[in-house]
């Protein structure tokens, strides 16, 4: 992974006040937007799994019509609040059931947390335990822009090894997706005693290829819409692929801005690939404040169903460029009809 010495700082300005009409308004555009705009990318399919993990970004790209992907991981987190003196061992199972749904560039996704926190208030002496699913939600994500989709953009330079390996200031013009979705809160929820049973979440998801083997995520999103403690969120991860193309790393910053919490979170980790279908990683991350401290670290792995079929995709182009090899195939065969060859030594137009 490449290196830099200097450090980078992501800010982001929250008004201080919201206006719930104009974001409900903000959540029906971009619900609109996920069956309105025209369909005019290319397919999102992989012959390699391509899995949101490790980290909590969140890819722009789809996986592909009629592909079913689990990403699941168990984890530990130690989080002492110095001012409350309190101190808290927190165990939890993360899934993410992904399904390519109708479209090459549409996707459902249910993300789910359950937790079980162990609570030691330290002044007091007084223990507490609490156990729910601290992430419940169900969303769609759909492309809408797509860099990569002329089919010039992916033909290698043949004149250029840098062009083809190097940064290049095109790389940084990202695909783009928007996702719409919901919170669920069931029951006597402890970890969100106040909100509402469904809350709408979206978010815009862009995704840069910078090099052949590093690519930039990042995620901006506005969560818990309409309740009395929304949430703002930001992801930047960059991704890097070793020479080894099993092995990859990641390196995170998440920021989170609520009424009810707010921090910044920094990951990073490792993936191997075991095949084309399986994916196991492993991360570590911290913030950067004592209220709370958070250490934590996560193991996971990511599986996919592949029953994904490839369309072939007709054009114009790809219609003259027929028409023009059967016209060939007939100039020939009028050419060796005229010098007496056989309906055998007709010679056809090489393979390609």
């Amino acid at each position: 992974m490449y290196k830099q010495n200097k450090s980078h700082k992501i800010i982001i300005k929250i008004p201080s006040e919201v206006n719930n009409n104009s974001m409900n308004r903000l959540f029906g555009s971009l619900l609109l937007a996920l069956f309105l705009y025209p369909v005019s990318v290319r397919p999102q399919y992989t012959d390699v799994i391509n899995s949101n993990r490790p980290g909590q970004s969140v890819s722009a790209y789809a996986l592909g019509k009629n592909v079913i992907q689990l990403e699941a991981g168990i984890s530990y987190e130690q989080r002492d609040h110095a001012r409350l003196s309190r101190e808290s061992d927190i165990f939890g199972a993360n899934l993410s059931l992904r399904y390519g749904l109708l479209l090459e560039n549409l996707e459902i996704n249910y993300e789910g947390t359950y937790e079980n926190q162990d609570i030691t208030f330290t002044a007091l002496g007084i223990k507490d335990s609490r156990t729910d699913f601290s992430r419940s939600r169900l969303g769609l994500k759909y492309l809408i822009f797509d860099p990569y989709k002329d089919p010039e953009r992916n033909k290698p330079n043949l004149y250029s090894w840098r062009a083809n390996n190097l940064f290049q200031f095109r790389n940084l013009i990202p695909a783009v997706s928007v996702y719409a979705g919901a919170n669920f809160v069931l029951g006597d929820n402890p970890f969100y005693p106040e909100d509402p049973t469904v809350s709408p979440r979206a978010m815009i998801a862009t995704q840069s290829k910078l090099t052949p083997r590093m690519v930039l995520i990042s995620n901006i999103a506005y969560d818990r819409i309409g309740t009395d403690f929304p949430e703002w969120s930001y992801v930047v991860s960059i991704q890097h692929a070793f020479r080894n193309p099993k092995w990859s790393v990641f390196l995170e910053n998440e920021g989170i801005h609520s009424d009810r919490y707010s921090d910044v979170l920094l990951r990073s980790g490792l993936a191997h690939l075991f095949n084309k279908n399986f994916q196991a990683d492993v991360q570590l991350g911290a913030n950067f404040k004592s209220t709370p401290t958070r250490i934590f670290g996560t193991l996971g792995c990511s599986y996919r169903l592949d029953y994904h079929k490839d369309v072939p995709i007709s054009t114009d182009s790809g219609k003259n460029i027929k028409r023009n090899s059967m016209k060939k195939k007939k100039t020939k065969k009028r050419k060796s009809r005229k010098k007496g060859k056989g309906a055998e030594d007709v010679i056809l137009d090489p393979p390609r």
